[in-house]
């Protein structure tokens, strides 16, 4: 069997973090801390020994997009168009794409200090509930046919293309798209797009969400560790939902704690594993750039592609 990983050079964290020359992390450890998904561990260590690199690599990637932009402009006798610098980020649920993505926002706004840095996740273009439900696919949710991904191609359509565009917003806290709350980006020169399914392709069309990328991102860890993250998280949603009745997961946490857990076990196994490995897992080696986290969240590899 070929390696999948064939096309990438791999670092130990070590050998990662002596290629930027270490400096002020850019952030203190109240804001790092107030970046955090719930449940992630991260600390300043680990933005200086593995993020201000990726920072360091980006600021690569877009001299290069801004070199080749220039240059085709001077073939093609044309005025040059500036573009935003599109960052896809992606992974397993609870694996910690979302703080990830937050805090290369935030490093990126304060390197790039006169640039608008945005942050979109995918969770927007998810059919609304009713839609779903009309289609029984409530329990797809997160699977391929369960997002609008025309609509989706057609936003980062826009956003390249410098004109101003909206997407829905979804709720973790009512587990639905909220009724008439948008989202506006207007012009970004940096644009994060962070979701599972972002290194797909969207049915019936021959694009890839990656033609739309300037960099990409994957984050990695054993499938064991994400269930261990995802049934810590979803206690944590429990106890933060108990006395709020209209939580989506109120009425997990008025069950015994074992019941509720072995529901959310069900739920690992039989929906977010087999999508892991059927749709999520299989785009990996699509990322420029994956970062490997161990048991405890602790960043130990990463893989650059060639």
């Amino acid at each position: 069997m070929i390696n999948e990983l064939i096309n990438f050079d791999r670092f130990s964290r070590n050998e990662w973090q002596v290629l930027h020359q270490k400096s002020h992390p850019l952030l203190t450890e109240k804001e790092l801390e107030s970046l955090k998904s719930l449940n992630d561990t991260i600390n300043i260590q680990d933005v200086v020994e593995v993020y201000l690199p990726i920072i360091s690599l980006v600021q690569i990637y877009q001299n290069n997009a801004n070199n080749l932009s220039f240059a085709k402009s001077i073939f093609l006798k044309r005025e040059r168009q500036a573009r935003p610098f599109i960052i896809g980020i992606s992974g397993s649920v609870a694996v910690g794409k979302s703080t990830t993505s937050r805090l290369i926002q935030l490093l990126l706004a304060r390197t790039f200090k006169e640039s608008k840095v945005e942050l979109v996740t995918t969770d927007g273009f998810l059919y609304p509930n009713d839609t779903l439900i009309q289609n029984n696919l409530l329990n797809r949710k997160g699977f391929p046919e369960s997002y609008d991904m025309e609509k989706l191609i057609n936003f980062l359509d826009a956003v390249k293309n410098r004109i101003k565009t909206t997407l829905p917003i979804y709720s973790h806290e009512i587990y639905d798209i909220v009724p008439d709350c948008y989202q506006t980006i207007d012009f970004p020169d940096f644009l994060i797009v962070e979701g599972i399914n972002v290194f797909q392709n969207p049915k019936n069309n021959n694009l890839y969400i990656n033609d739309y990328f300037d960099f990409s991102i994957y984050i990695d860890a054993d499938s064991s560790h994400i269930k261990n993250w995802y049934l810590e998280r979803f206690k944590t949603l429990l106890a933060l939902a108990k006395k709020d009745k209209h939580n989506y997961y109120h009425d997990y946490s008025q069950l015994p704690i074992e019941e509720a857990v072995a529901i959310a076990e069900k739920t690992w196994e039989s929906i977010n594993l087999v999508n892991l490995n059927n749709y999520i897992l299989p785009t990996k080696n699509r990322a420029d750039l994956i970062i490997h986290k161990s048991s405890d969240h602790k960043i130990d590899e990463i893989y650059l592609k060639r």
